[in-house]
């Protein structure tokens, strides 16, 4: 019940020519290796791949590493999906050091001493970060005012009042305190920024602080230990193994229900129309609400629909099918 594939096949045992005649559909899991923007890593997989329809789900700040979802042909509809998933990241924070970008790539605004910190003050102050609390976006942001970007205003020598937003640090794990150092690991909501979490931390202290490495280690299902490098990506590229590093679009649902309306009714699935229950080829239990993977009788994927048990009927919520599939 999958297509990672479309296109003319034509497989001759080029590498070449095996990666120019198709357009690949799924997910990979890429590690972001410092030095890149993730802009950087997609234009790098476009030359890999030779394919334009690819999209990041989350950006990641140049110096920062690892995982960067990357959604390939009819998974960039993805994107938008995967990037509201919660994230986890470690990060290393420098206590002492104020920045105007809140790491340490920024231009010193303040040094502070942290002689007097302890251990036991640091700690407590950093887990009553825990929970939701308003956080002010930094100037060096992707975010927009008034249609141009934050750090566009921030390169040149603008600041603008920012609205602040409420995030949620679900976890806090202190991993090595090395004074004025704290290696520490964050679980946190769509829209945290870390560097900020940073700044927030050394003002609560008093000595102000900044954020000096940062790696993502997980976004949803996607973790650091499964991460594949660019490099290792063209390797299996170049022998013909990429579905070996691809997840298949209906596979990021894996934990819906999937169901196939009886054969008269899949036309209607295939345009986005709802169809009820009593439609579907095999009865099963749905709860009001419940979302569900749609395939029709060949394993096509065609896309997920909610249940709405008031009217027995299920409704389209993201399209997925491509009628290239069915030719």
């Amino acid at each position: 019940m999958r297509c990672l594939l479309s296109g003319a096949q034509r497989m001759d045992g080029n590498s070449s020519d095996f990666l120019g005649d198709f357009m690949f559909h799924g997910v990979i899991n890429i590690y972001k290796e410092p030095g890149f923007t993730s802009h950087d890593v997609v234009a790098k997989l476009r030359g890999i791949l030779r394919q334009k329809k690819i999209g990041h789900t989350g950006t990641l700040d140049p110096d920062a590493t690892g995982v960067l979802p990357v959604c390939l042909g009819r998974a960039t509809k993805l994107c938008d999906l995967l990037t509201d998933r919660d994230k986890t990241y470690e990060a290393v924070l420098l206590l002492g050091k104020t920045t105007d970008t809140q790491d340490i790539s920024g231009a010193i605004l303040k040094e502070q001493p942290t002689d007097h910190l302890n251990e036991a003050e640091v700690t407590k102050v950093i887990e009553s970060f825990k929970g939701t609390y308003d956080q002010i976006p930094p100037m060096y942001s992707a975010l927009k005012v008034n249609w141009k970007k934050l750090y566009e205003l921030a390169r040149e020598g603008k600041t603008v009042e920012r609205k602040s937003r409420k995030v949620t640090i679900y976890q806090i794990h202190i991993k090595e305190i090395q004074l004025p150092r704290v290696r520490m690991e964050v679980t946190c909501s769509k829209g945290t920024y870390i560097r900020t979490l940073c700044h927030d931390i050394g003002n609560l202290l008093g000595t102000g602080g900044c954020m000096e490495e940062l790696t993502r280690t997980k976004v949803g299902r996607f973790e650091l230990k499964d991460s594949l490098k660019l490099e290792e990506l063209r390797d299996l590229a170049q022998n013909g193994r990429l579905e070996d590093a691809l997840i298949p679009l209906d596979q990021m649902f894996s934990e819906l229900q999937s169901v196939v309306p009886a054969e008269k009714y899949i036309p209607k699935a295939y345009n986005g129309n709802d169809f009820f229950r009593n439609q579907l080829s095999e009865t099963g239990k749905f709860c009001s609400g419940e979302k569900v993977r749609v395939y029709d009788a060949k394993g096509h994927f065609i896309g997920i629909y909610r249940y709405m048990e008031d009217k027995k009927m299920f409704h389209l919520v993201k399209m997925f099918l491509d009628p290239e599939e069915l030719r």
